[in-house]
């Protein structure tokens, strides 16, 4: 039971290379600037829970559906996992937007 919230978030993230792979949303369009912005992505979103952490705003939950595995007091690395989710996400639907309103445009 322990990894099954890091499971539903390597599922999603599955879904979002699926989506990507299929509309050529971000990685699949330009693979080299998708990995930059995902990085920093990923990484102000970092530096901004070790941040709510050091204040003593954030605090890793306790809940049997996680690993236990930290990369940092307080800082599980599902987090990770769910940083670059929400990352990839972001960009697919910002994407997939900008596709959507340049053909109705064009139509």
């Amino acid at each position: 039971m322990g990894i099954l919230y890091l499971a539903a978030l390597l599922v999603s993230l599955t879904g979002m290379v699926v989506l990507d792979r299929r509309f050529r949303l971000f990685f699949f369009d330009r693979p080299g600037r998708a990995a930059i912005v995902l990085v920093v992505g990923v990484l102000f979103f970092v530096v901004w829970d070790l941040f709510g952490i050091g204040l003593g705003i954030f605090f890793r939950g306790e809940t049997s559906f996680m690993t236990g595995l930290q990369v940092a007091p307080e800082l599980p690395v599902e987090e990770l996992f769910f940083l670059t989710l929400l990352c990839y996400l972001t960009m697919n639907v910002f994407r997939g937007a900008q596709l959507l309103l340049e053909r109705r445009r064009a139509s």
